[in-house]
């Protein structure tokens, strides 16, 4: 199925955005994933707190936060090839459901962008002090990180920076991500390399053992689930070689290709360096050990020195800065792709659907964006250190929600076709029925976690987890203002702009 390039305001079929076309390929679209996943940052932000709950079956919560994240992405795949829509989960939920559940799948997908981006920020800042105050020799540089009006000003700039190149296309984002990606990966690989050759000569190494790849040595359901919501964040942006899918040539399958192809070298170099990085520094909790509480949140910052040496320990910085910074780009076009088909169907403001004429790319969405990510933010900081950590947590009761729906959706939109051949019932249906239910579970489970104040930095608001308050409170505004727009704006929701039904769709294996 294409875009109809033509379609009348009033039109209920998909409708081209005005984006660029034919802009993005196969690689681009792969090093846009990569980007948006963050390899280097997520790693380093999620290593301590992995280990913290699960040990050393780090590796296999790695392996089983792949595995539900690998069958949605053939959920997203299926959609976009009969339908190619920026709007991804928004646009297939609602044709698959209704306008309400695709509402808030949009708007899920949009709280996890904002939050993620303005993480990503932080983590760059800290590192890009780092990296000036091992270049320099100066500690009193490397701790301008720590200084909240520093790191709050410089954060707003990287963001109006991220912002600005963001505003300029998909071109101006593909060529910068090029060299930001390569440079990221290919010292990730020479770190995981010496870490894996002075393991045996390091104060806390161990050897490798099979069972550090099985799950079910895990034996608290809890552990799991919580090490299982830290590992699907650190896979998380790979939909962003999906929300691209307008300007790609090839957009019925190039996306879908990306997407998987993006997966597997993730899972590789995910299960790589936490293999090589705990052979090298143990689970201990002093010194380097990952289980140490005081470097749990940072890892890279303290391994740096002793695997690359004094010499090249800045070009670990370097990368954890690079891998932030590329993210943090990257991961506007999964917010400003959303903002504007939502606006474009009648699902948020007009005004959010402005295209600019030069770059073809979201203008109005992508200021707005910038803003609200440098004002969740600063607030957030202002408020408390913990909300910010807190809000890291939370992000992964949004991932399950908003890939979860989808991953239903696509059982729901091909219910008619599953029993058509044996790929159809397993691609379409079985697989990600089974990835649906698995992120299902994944919510469930840390939506009870969350409950407990202990979860995450410790904080509660009236007893309550504020975990599981921010998640879900979140969750809970959004379908407060869905039913305020509804009541000013009710035409998405009667199905006026983007129906349900799909008689168009053309099934051409």
């Amino acid at each position: 199925m294409t875009l109809d390039q033509g379609a009348p305001a009033g039109s209920t079929d998909l409708r081209a955005k005005g984006l660029s076309t034919n802009s993005v390929g196969l690689l681009a679209s792969v090093v846009l994933g990569v980007s948006s996943i963050a390899p280097v940052y997520a790693l380093t932000a999620t290593l301590g707190p992995t280990v913290t709950e699960v040990g050393l079956q780090m590796p296999a919560v790695f392996l089983a936060g792949f595995l539900p994240m690998l069958l949605v992405a053939y959920a997203y795949r299926e959609l976009n090839k009969v339908a190619p829509d920026c709007g991804t989960s928004f646009t297939w939920t609602t044709k698959a459901f209704n306008p309400y559940i695709g509402w808030l799948a949009g708007w899920g997908a949009l709280l996890a962008t904002v939050i993620v981006l303005s993480n990503l920020a932080g983590i760059a800042v800290e590192f890009f002090y780092l990296l000036l105050g091992e270049i320099t020799g100066s500690e009193t540089v490397g701790a301008l990180g720590d200084n909240t009006l520093v790191h709050v000003l410089t954060c707003v700039a990287f963001i109006a920076l991220a912002t600005w190149v963001t505003y300029r296309g998909v071109e101006a984002t593909k060529r910068v991500q090029y060299v930001l990606v390569g440079f990221q990966m290919l010292v990730l690989a020479v770190f995981a390399v010496l870490a894996l050759t002075k393991a045996g000569s390091a104060p806390g190494g161990i050897p490798f053992e099979l069972s550090w790849l099985d799950p079910t040595a895990i034996t608290s359901f809890s552990a799991f689930t919580a090490g299982l919501s830290l590992s699907l964040f650190i896979y998380w942006g790979w939909d962003t070689c999906l929300t691209v899918n307008e300007e790609t040539a090839g957009s019925d399958r190039t996306p879908g290709r990306a997407a998987l192809v993006t997966m597997l070298v993730i899972i590789v170099t995910y299960v790589g360096v936490a293999i090589a990085v705990q052979m090298y520094a143990g689970i201990g909790t002093e010194g380097t050990g990952l289980g140490n509480p005081d470097t749990g949140d940072n890892v890279f910052a303290a391994l740096a020195g002793p695997v690359l040496g004094p010499g090249l320990a800045f070009l670990l910085f370097l990368a954890v800065v690079a891998s932030s910074a590329s993210s943090l780009q990257t991961t506007f076009l999964p917010t400003t792709r959303t903002m504007l088909a939502m606006a474009v169907y009648g699902a948020l403001p007009k005004r959010l659907a402005d295209v600019h004429p030069r770059f073809l790319a979201p203008s109005t969405a992508t200021l707005v964006a910038g803003a609200a990510t440098a004002v969740f933010y600063v607030g957030m900081t202002l408020i408390s250190e913990n909300v910010l950590i807190d809000t890291i947590y939370a992000l992964g009761l949004m991932i399950c929600f908003y890939y979860g729906l989808t991953a239903f959706a696509c059982v729901w939109y091909f219910r008619h076709e599953l029993r058509r051949s044996a790929r159809d019932l397993v691609f379409k249906g079985l697989f990600p029925l089974l990835g649906g239910l698995m992120l299902a579970a994944v919510f469930v489970q840390t939506a009870i976690d969350t409950l407990d104040p202990a979860y995450g930095s410790g904080s509660s608001v009236f007893g309550i987890g504020s975990v599981f308050v921010i998640g879900i409170g979140l969750l809970v505004a959004g379908a407060i203002f869905m039913l305020v727009w509804r009541a000013r704006h009710p035409a998405f929701f009667r199905g006026e702009t983007l129906r349900q039904d799909t008689p168009a769709l053309v099934f051409d294996e």
